[in-house]
């Protein structure tokens, strides 16, 4: 037995709302409607998808796997939904962009905009996802276009660079290494830190450089995001090492910015998937991807060179 729409909407629910209750509420229906639909989507799976506890549901492992795939089928769901609103709404087109989490922030606001002043009637869907999950659905062409950190174009796709800078050391204001022009990594030595995941590559690279000098950070929060790094450091937790995109963003909020006298480089590059058909103003968004990181790399270059 096929499950159906409807048992996939209330499976949804429940695991956002994490109550029967909540989840009635949510789809303007009764709470014994959900908990009927729930019995039965779960005597179809074969399977219990939630705990009872204290009147709450708690997800189990293999609720949260099918969560992922219900919410992949949403994104689906979405752009067929929106692809009817742009021809219902005469738009002439729809480019479909999937991007790290960090460039829908910094890079892209300022691209889409350049873009749309030359293509009002376009409209433009960003969905953001991380490795590998983001390669993977490039590599099955279900967007126009993809930004990655990643050096490498995984298969089915074609890598065009886009911007190449270095990190930058962010540090708050008043802080006494604002003293310098530029900061040495040994200048680290005993300093608060604020650090991303164990796990992210520029964290690692980072490490492995102060445990061949020698140099002992006193690391004070790890966190995964550069904007709450740079949150953290305009706040006085400590300094940090971070793109410059997003450091940018948080100059005169607490927070200052030195170029590094060592280089730790940091990548943008466009993959564009190559078996998907041609969307006529991909190229029209190259170019304002193009000239919004141009802008960019100006202005770092002269906040950098200012402070030597």
């Amino acid at each position: 037995m096929k499950l159906t729409f409807r048992q996939i909407e209330i499976f949804n629910a429940l695991m956002t709302a994490e109550s029967v209750t909540s989840a009635a509420n949510i789809l303007h229906t009764s709470q014994p409607t959900i908990s009927r639909e729930l019995a039965r989507l779960e005597h179809i799976l074969g399977f219990s998808l939630f705990e009872r506890v204290r009147g709450r549901l708690k997800p189990s492992n293999a609720a949260y796997t099918l969560f992922e795939e219900v919410k992949r089928s949403y994104i689906g769901l979405e752009r067929i939904w929106s692809t009817a609103e742009d021809l219902r709404t005469n738009q002439t087109g729809r480019l479909s962009v999937l991007t790290l989490p960090a460039f829908s922030q910094s890079l892209l606001p300022g691209a889409c905009l350049k873009f749309l002043d030359t293509n009002n009637n376009v409209g433009i869907s960003i969905s953001v996802q991380e490795p590998p999950y983001l390669e993977q659905s490039l590599t099955y062409q279900q967007y126009d276009l993809g930004l990655t950190e990643n050096n490498d174009s995984p298969s089915g796709t074609a890598l065009k660079p886009l911007l190449d800078i270095d990190e930058v050391c962010i540090l708050p204001n008043h802080h006494p290494l604002l003293a310098k022009d530029s900061i040495d990594i040994r200048d680290f030595e005993g300093q608060p830190f604020v650090n991303l995941s164990p796990t992210d590559p520029y964290r690692i690279k980072l490490d492995n450089e102060l445990n061949k000098l020698g140099v002992h950070r006193k690391t004070v929060v790890e966190t995964p995001t550069a904007a709450s790094v740079c949150q953290l450091v305009s706040k006085g937790a400590g300094i940090a090492i971070i793109n410059p995109l997003t450091a940018l963003d948080f100059i005169g909020h607490g927070l200052q910015i030195r170029p590094l006298t060592t280089s730790y480089a940091f990548t943008i590059n466009i993959l564009l998937p190559l078996h998907r058909p041609f969307n006529p103003h991909l190229d029209d968004f190259i170019t304002a991807l193009e000239a919004e990181a141009k802008e960019i790399k100006n202005k770092i270059s002269q906040y950098t060179h200012d402070s030597r």
